[in-house]
């Protein structure tokens, strides 16, 4: 007995031994990043938390911030130490006090600090304080301000936390500020000390919050107040024209409060986290960042000028109710995982949608739908580099990468059809129902789904495998034939093109609603027809009446995608293609013409219509429009036929009709809104010395455009696209044009920008070079421009060596820069590109990727590379 209790002793003490070794293992070798395994374990072990965090700012953007962090929490159990994250040098992390203990044995390791296990307790409060230097990664530091950007997972590039969604806390800031600064966070401000030419700004615990949406910024701001129905808002900014503030500013507060109002009203839940701040950042790297309490915008979408287009006033309104949708769909209600990442930006695009629409009621907003998701989900999700909406994710370190039209553009569609086949109110009731269980903590799609489907018969699971969780658009068939009674009979068929091209054997069915459209010139008539789990469907039409009693009018073409519904690859016989050409501008239903226009376009790069035919129906149908959002969407398809899908040829013959014909368009517009919206049309396709002769007259302000005042940036694009252009005594022209800038942020924009159109090849060469250094890529905004004109088609040639060492630098700048850099920085390398020689350069460097280079990025170049790839295919 007593050899056999001596046995059972060594044995619990070995396993003891070999479960600790492992524990400690799991915490101490932790990967860099933040893993899924490390966060599920973190979650399942903490409860309660807190964070106070302070940072002491200089005036000075050379010297370092100081900062701490105390997290307070109750730990389920202390098997394993508890790592934190901080993604700085080991010397940046300074102490450490652990339960009112000072100790040394909290070590930085692999972009971690790990507390051992001994200095923690179980079961009751804990507190650590961590000091630090913190990082200037996601501090976004200016000479006069600096913002916070912690999304994904970058907070703990600034500071140590558990950087991760699931783990919401409460927070307490405090910022030592210089003199002159003010500053805005999450909550509101408490309490103020000044000390010694300095300001203590200390803020209010906010509701449970993530790390990713946990914000301040301070700096030299101007502030804006205004109340709504008792309602206060302060909007905090850097424009020094105020003029143009006083333009905008009413409005910027009515569109806040009429989103709040309608959230309130869909959800049944009132606003939640008390105080409602933004602020105006010039350059900022999004159109717009949701932080509870504290949403931060690009200046350049708040404050339009007196000549904004009807599409950037929409774009302000839609832009400021994707934010504020936020507060429910992300902030109220976080997802579990950055998987999931999708829903919150799902449900803020497709509420803004709804937002919008009755402050605009000259709009038509089902054709505004239509052109802000259908063109720029296709422009992914034909190509190889389809991406699913849902994504598994091993490690937020690669979260930036689910970013992208997929998750902002196709997934509105989808979830428009879902809404469809619940009907709106059970839908509304569902989301209601699911933002109330999980309100402040976190919900997957899964937790959505379940309270759905049990509002539809519709098997939702089975949906939701092809609409979220595979990658790719169905390809929809279409077989028209004449009927005995003189009309067709229209059958329709989905098939998978990406399993045909990959061979994977997946079957898969997209059920969704269409609205048929069949027509011929001006008479059309609309079928609903519904694709269910077969995959197909079939209905007949009959013909036409004669006008006046004559014979019956045959069907010319059949437009499946109608009333701007349908998705996918609609493959339409060629014969139909050539007679919705020529039927364009006859169609009366604008929504029709814009659908025709979109299938058209996807149908020209799927090779099934020549690019010179769509030319030739835009150039017959453009001066004929009049519905602003169609004319918009087919002069940028105009723009690019004769820069990327035209010859050298094919432009110079061109140029002169187009430019007559832009020119015509812009003495004929009625409208401020579509007046600027053709000028900019001339400015970006100008290439005849007349017509750039003309614009160097209206940027010397020697000739005017009746009706249209140009604003200053209207005049600082005008003399960069004519220095592009090579207009004489352009660095002249470029001196003048920095000195009318008054405001020192869009003067240093101006600046660094300015060595992009630079006549000498040396200077635009030595500018890449700087890109190279991620300390001279903080300005995204401004780095993408000017890579815009480092590549444009009118320096294609010469900026064709500097596509690969781009392409190169794309996977550093996933790890260096913000969540829409990558493929925006690819796509600005590739898309002033249509040769050949610069395809075949792209798909050379892409064939000798490493197997283990990371999918999601490999994604991201196909996706990018692919309208080069069609284009040099097209251009022969």
């Amino acid at each position: 007995m007593a050899r056999l209790l001596i046995a059972v002793v060594a044995a619990l003490a070995v396993g003891f031994v070999v479960y600790f070794a492992w524990a400690g293992r799991r915490a101490t070798s932790v990967e860099a990043g933040i893993p899924q395994a490390l966060a599920d374990e973190r979650a399942s072990r903490i409860r309660d938390l807190t964070y106070e965090a302070s940072f002491d700012i200089p005036a000075t953007r050379s010297e370092p911030i100081h900062g701490s962090v105390t997290a307070r929490f109750t730990l389920n159990e202390i098997a394993a130490p508890l790592v934190f994250d901080f993604a700085q040098a080991a010397e940046k992390f300074l102490g450490a006090t652990v339960n009112g203990q000072t100790t040394s044995e909290v070590t930085s390791r692999n972009g971690h600090l790990i507390v051992p296990a001994n200095l923690l307790v179980p079961g009751q409060p804990n507190e650590v304080t961590l000091t630090f230097i913190a990082g200037d990664e996601a501090l976004n530091r200016q000479d006069e301000f600096l913002y916070t950007l912690f999304v994904p997972a970058r907070a703990s590039l600034a500071m140590p936390v558990f950087d991760q969604p699931n783990l919401k806390a409460r927070w307490v800031l405090s910022l030592d500020i210089p003199d002159g600064w003010t500053a805005v966070a999450n909550g509101a401000t408490t309490g103020q000390i000044r000390l010694n030419n300095r300001t203590r700004l200390i803020f209010a615990k906010t509701e449970p919050l993530p790390t990713y949406l946990f914000a301040f910024a301070a700096g030299k701001f101007l502030i804006e107040t205004g109340e709504r129905d008792g309602r206060q808002f302060r909007m905090l900014h850097r424009e020094t024209d105020a003029a143009k503030v006083a333009r905008n500013r009413d409005a910027i507060f009515d569109l806040h409060h009429t989103a709040l109002r309608w959230l309130e009203d869909y959800t049944a839940i009132p606003y939640p986290f008390g105080k409602f701040d933004f602020v105006a950042i010039p350059s900022f790297q999004f159109g717009g960042m949701e932080h509870a309490g504290a949403v931060f915008y690009n200046a350049s979408s708040m404050f339009l000028d007196e000549t904004a287009t009807q599409n950037q006033r929409l774009g302000r309104a839609s832009l400021i109710a994707h934010e504020t949708a936020h507060m429910w769909f992300g902030d109220l209600v976080t997802m579990q995982w950055f998987n999931d990442v999708w829903m919150k930006e799902v449900f803020a695009n497709f509420m803004a949608a709804k937002i919008v629409n009755p402050s605009f009621p000259e709009v038509n907003h089902d054709l505004r739908f239509l052109y802000l998701h259908y063109p720029a989900a296709y422009e992914v999700d034909r190509t190889a580099g389809a991406n699913p909406i849902r994504q598994s994710l091993g490690n937020l370190n690669e979260a930036g990468s689910l970013y992208g039209a997929i998750i902002y553009q196709k997934a509105p569609i989808v979830m428009r059809q879902l809404e469809l086949l619940l009907g709106a109110d059970a839908f509304r009731d569902g989301l209601r129902e699911y933002l109330k269980a999980h309100a402040m903590a976190n919900a997957t799609w899964p937790d959505l789904i379940r309270v759905l489907d049990a509002r539809t018969p519709a098997d939702l699971v089975a949906w939701s495998r092809a609409w979220v969780e595979e990658r790719g658009r169905p390809q929809v068939t279409m077989d028209v034939k004449p009927d005995t009674a003189g009309g067709v009979t229209v059958a329709l068929q989905v098939g998978d093109a990406l399993a045909a091209q990959s061979g994977s054997g997946r079957v898969l069915v997209w059920p969704q609603t269409l609205r048929v459209v069949l027509g011929h010139r001006a008479h059309a008539v609309h079928v609903d027809v519904t694709l269910g789990d077969s995959g197909r469907a079939a209905f007949s039409q009959a013909p036409f009446p004669g006008e006046g009693g004559g014979a019956p009018t045959d069907v010319r073409w059949v437009l499946p995608t109608g009333g701007g519904l349908g998705y996918g690859d609609f493959v339409l016989p060629s014969a139909m293609l050539d007679a919705l050409a020529t039927d364009l501008p006859a169609i009366v239903d604008p929504l029709t013409r814009g659908a025709a226009l979109v299938t058209m376009w996807d149908s020209m790069l799927e090779g099934r219509i020549p690019a010179a035919r769509v030319r030739d129906a835009l150039m017959v149908a453009l001066p004929l429009e009049r519905d602003e959002l169609n004319v918009a969407r087919q002069m940028g398809y105009l723009q690019s036929l004769f820069w990327r899908f035209s010859s050298a040829g094919e432009r110079m013959a061109l140029a002169p009709a187009l430019e007559t014909l832009l020119r015509d368009g812009l003495t004929r517009a009625a409208t401020i809104s579509l007046k600027s919206a053709w000028f900019s049309a001339v400015r970006s396709t100008a290439t005849t010395p007349e017509t750039i002769a003309w614009l160097r007259r209206v940027w010397n302000r020697e000739e005017k455009i009746p009706g249209l005042l140009l604003s200053e940036n209207d005049e600082t694009d005008l003399a960069l696209d004519l220095a592009l252009r090579g207009a004489a005594d352009a660095e002249r022209m470029l001196d003048t044009q920095e000195a009318r800038i008054t405001n020192p942020d869009r003067k240093a924009r101006f600046a660094f920008v300015r060595p992009a159109v630079a006549e000498s090849a040396a200077t635009r060469e030595a500018l890449f070079e700087r890109f190279k250094d991620v300390a001279n890529r903080r300005r995204e905004a401004w780095v993408l421009e000017a890579m815009g004109y480092l590549h444009h088609p009118i320096r294609a040639g010469a900026a064709r060596h500097l596509i690969v060492p781009a392409l190169q630098m794309v996977r550093e700048i996933r790890d260096t820069g913000d969540i829409f850099f990558p493929k925006r920085w690819a796509d600005a390398a590739l898309g002033g590109h249509r040769s050949p020689e610069a395809a075949a350069d792209v798909r050379a460097y892409l064939d000798s990727l490493p197997t283990d280079y990371p999918e999601r990025l490999r994604w991201v170049l196909l996706a990018s590379a692919d309208p080069l790839f069609r284009a040099a295919t097209i251009v022969r």
